[in-house]
């Protein structure tokens, strides 16, 4: 559906049936509501702008397919630690039809991103350390010892 039908929806049906229909129709697609939107249910102003936000980066995702856009839901949910985030769109693959293979290797490429980011981060902190004046980090950073 388009972003104008969309929003059309909202102004033929209202905003209780429009956030009910929504629901609806991503139960159909995923199999399940995700609970972020199941939270929103009762704010239907806050849960139909939620998914139009949704909806508008998948159509503009186009030049990658909706396995692949999973794949990379699997890889940045396991990367932010989101268990939740990560059963939900481990199940959704499954039944998209992403073999436990794929699925493997995008928590892989996740594993190795995330452990990248944090030698890489911890890294430079350490060699920015050594760098440190001691006296100057205690002083408040003008050098004078007699500041301390």
């Amino acid at each position: 559906m388009s972003f104008e039908e969309d929003l059309e929806r909202v102004l033929d049906k209202g905003k209780e049936q429009t956030a009910e229909d929504m629901l609806a129709s991503i139960e159909k697609m995923y199999g399940e509501v995700p609970y972020i939107f199941r939270f929103m249910k009762d704010e239907p102003e806050l849960l139909i702008t939620k998914i139009l936000h949704n909806n508008a980066i998948i159509r503009s995702s186009q030049a990658l397919d909706l396995e692949t856009q999973e794949l990379i839901s699997i890889a940045v949910a396991a990367a932010i630690r989101c268990s939740h985030c990560l059963k939900l769109h481990i199940r959704v693959a499954k039944r998209m039809g992403i073999s436990d293979d794929e699925i493997g290797a995008a928590l892989l490429i996740a594993g190795n991103i995330a452990n990248a980011t944090v030698l890489a981060m911890a890294t430079r902190e350490l060699n920015e350390e050594k760098d440190a004046c001691p006296v100057c980090q205690v002083s408040g950073g003008n050098g004078d010892p007699m500041d301390i």
